[in-house]
């Protein structure tokens, strides 16, 4: 094997391992879509009832009509952003914890802590966190 071809294995392997690290969300990775905004306003017919969205780094949930929570998107367990909302759970991508979306507490690890609340206000057609 020429050098220049076992320099180029080492870049590939290099890069594999740079990228199965970051997608566990190890210390120093992240993305904008978990990091935590100052304010962040929501049109509350965005945030379907007995659901919610993920925006700007914070998940907004209804869970009836008119009931509005907020929480960083941010899952305590290793700082992957959470993706999936449903009645039942907000859910983490990475190694499926989750959490209620009323309350933001865990329901199931390997997290073991909630998702960190925020505060939301409806001001007119808006949810409003901060």
């Amino acid at each position: 094997m020429t050098s220049t071809r076992r320099e180029a294995i080492s870049v590939v392997a290099t890069a594999g391992m740079t990228a199965s690290l970051c997608a566990c969300g190890g210390s120093g990775s992240s993305t904008s879509s978990s990091e935590p905004s100052g304010e962040v306003s929501v049109p509350v017919a965005d945030v379907p009832q007995g659901g919610g969205i993920v925006v700007d780094g914070v998940v907004v949930t209804q869970t009836e009509d008119g009931d509005f929570a907020a929480f960083d998107a941010r899952c305590p367990h290793q700082g992957c952003a959470v993706d999936d909302v449903t009645a039942e759970a907000i859910t983490c991508p990475c190694h499926g914890s989750q959490f209620d979306p009323a309350t933001g507490e865990m329901t199931r690890g390997p997290a073991t802590t909630g998702l960190t609340a925020r505060s939301a206000t409806v001001e007119g057609d808006t949810v409003v966190v901060s």
